[in-house]
């Protein structure tokens, strides 16, 4: 019966989240009984290349395989915090990558820093607000937040704003009622570009900060005791 109640759960998460424009670009691994097996390739394509290897625990978490009924209760749990967080925050880009989701934020997306500063002003702080709300709703998850730049200035310089900026969400987070163990920060100055920095729309899409939400330890052990796994 367990096995037919998952079976089951996992039909259902292939029609019920189509609504949903972070869940319409999981694959059909995502959807059906495993979190995709090359888990953390895509995830690190769009956070940055070394993630994995920078952060132990968390990196782990990202490579790792979740499959069977596990995989099937994790994904709805994602796709629920995904569909939530596209809900509160319009402007963000929310995208289902591998075993987590990421978001992203532009200076049209809700997260704005001035030129050449890493101080978050209202209506960043707005944005933000909404964002840790949904953390505390969803409480199992590890957190990273990786800050990126144009290919403007100096490399170093660029490096250390990246760093000042991703440092800033964080803190943020804290200090709005995030456990701190909860999240792990990152920066890239301008190595990780996504769009062209040869055109103004381009170097601003590349300022930007994503940040990926991952399953913890405490959510896919309950995901396999309650898949019997």
């Amino acid at each position: 019966m367990k096995k037919v109640t998952i079976l089951l759960l996992a039909l259902s998460l292939t029609f019920s989240f189509t609504s949903c424009e972070a869940t319409k670009n999981a694959n059909n691994k995502q959807k059906g009984a495993a979190i995709g097996a090359t888990a953390g390739a895509l995830l690190g394509a769009i956070i940055g290349n070394n993630v994995k290897g920078k952060n132990g625990e968390l990196g782990a978490v990202i490579g790792g395989v979740i499959g069977g009924g596990a995989g099937v209760l994790i994904g709805k749990k994602m796709d629920d915090q995904a569909k939530k967080i596209e809900t509160e925050m319009p402007g963000a880009v929310v995208e289902r990558v591998d075993n987590g989701i990421v978001v992203t934020f532009d200076e049209n997306s809700g997260v704005y820093f001035d030129t050449n500063k890493s101080n978050i002003n209202a209506k960043s702080k707005e944005t933000l607000h909404k964002l840790t709300e949904v953390f505390k709703e969803f409480p199992d998850t590890k957190i990273l937040v990786a800050g990126h730049t144009d290919s403007s200035g100096r490399d170093d310089y660029n490096m250390t704003l990246s760093e000042k900026r991703a440092k800033a969400v964080t803190n943020y987070l804290i200090n709005d009622g995030v456990l701190g163990s909860r999240l792990e920060t990152m920066w890239y100055g301008e190595t990780q570009p996504k769009f062209d920095n040869a055109t103004p729309e381009g170097r601003a899409k590349n300022r930007r900060v994503n940040i990926a939400i991952v399953p913890n330890g405490d959510m896919i052990e309950q995901a396999k005791k309650e898949a019997g796994q």
